[in-house]
C-alpha cells in the first residue's frame, strides 16, 4: 500500500505531534488543522485520502465538520476525541465517520487503523467482478462507483459502496460481520465489529424503499445481497 495523505485535525499540540509522527512513520504524507476554519482550507488545498478529526474544536463541533466532510469530499474519516459518549459514537457514524478511537490512544493501533481504511480487498475466486450488477431495481457500477436505484442515483460514502461491493461480489452468499470487516476495513481492523451494523443501516436509507430491501439480514450469521 502507498503511503496516503492525511489531514489531521487535533488542536491539542501533544496529540497533534504524536499523530503526526505515527502518520509519517508509516510512509503516510501528514498536513495539520487545529480548527474548523483551518481545516476547511486543507481540505480545499491538499485534498486528503483520509481526514483524522477530533471532536472538540476551539471554534466548534467536530461532529458538524465530520458531516460537511462527507457531504463536500470521497475522505475517509477517522474520529480521534476524548468523548468516549456512545451516542456520540453513533453520531458519528450516521454522520458519515468511517472509524472511531478515543484518546488515549496507541499510534501503532492508529496507524493500523488507517492501513484498514485505505487498503483494497483483492477479489476471491467466485466473486463476480464484473462492472455492472443489478439487485432488484438497483444497479451497480464497480468502475465508476456509482449507485442507482429506480433511475435515481444514491450518493454512498465510501465506506458503505465498499459494504455493497462486497455483498453484490459474491452473489446469494452471506457474509458474516467479520467477513465484512475484511473485506471493506482490512484484515488489519482492530475496532468494534458494531461498525458495520451502523454502516449497513445508513446504506439501506439510502438504496432501498417501502417495496424493496435490497439487503437481506440472516439472524446470528450477517447480511446477503437479496437478490
Amino acid at each position: 500500500m502507498s503511503g496516503a495523505r492525511v489531514l489531521v485535525v487535533e488542536d491539542a499540540a501533544e496529540y497533534a505531534q504524536l499523530i503526526t509522527a505515527a502518520l509519517r512513520q508509516d510512509g503516510h504524507t501528514v498536513s495539520g488543522a487545529t480548527t474548523i476554519d483551518a481545516a476547511r482550507t486543507q481540505l480545499r488545498s491538499s485534498k486528503p485520502d483520509v481526514v483524522v478529526l477530533d471532536l472538540t474544536l476551539p471554534d466548534g463541533d467536530g461532529l458538524d465538520l465530520c458531516q460537511e466532510i462527507r457531504a463536500t469530499t470521497n475522505a475517509f474519516v477517522l474520529v480521534l476525541t476524548g468523548r468516549d459518549d456512545e451516542v456520540d459514537k453513533l453520531v458519528g457514524f450516521r454522520l458519515g465517520a468511517d472509524d472511531y478511537m478515543t484518546k488515549p490512544f496507541s499510534p501503532r493501533e492508529l496507524a493500523a487503523r488507517i492501513r484498514a481504511l485505505v487498503g483494497r480487498s483483492r477479489p476471491r475466486d467466485g466473486d463476480d467482478t464484473t462492472s455492472m450488477r443489478e439487485i432488484g431495481t438497483l444497479t451497480l457500477d464497480v468502475e465508476a462507483r456509482t449507485v442507482t436505484v429506480r433511475d435515481r442515483k444514491a450518493e454512498l460514502t465510501k465506506i458503505e459502496f465498499d459494504l455493497l461491493d462486497a455483498l453484490t461480489r459474491r452473489p446469494g452468499a452471506v457474509l458474516s460481520r467479520l467477513q465484512l470487516l475484511e473485506a471493506v476495513w482490512g484484515t488489519d481492523y482492530i475496532g468494534d465489529d458494531h461498525v458495520v451494523d451502523v454502516h449497513i443501516a445508513n446504506l439501506r436509507k439510502k438504496i432501498d424503499d417501502d417495496s424493496t430491501n435490497h439487503i437481506r439480514t440472516v439472524r446470528g450469521v450477517g447480511y446477503a445481497a437479496n437478490i
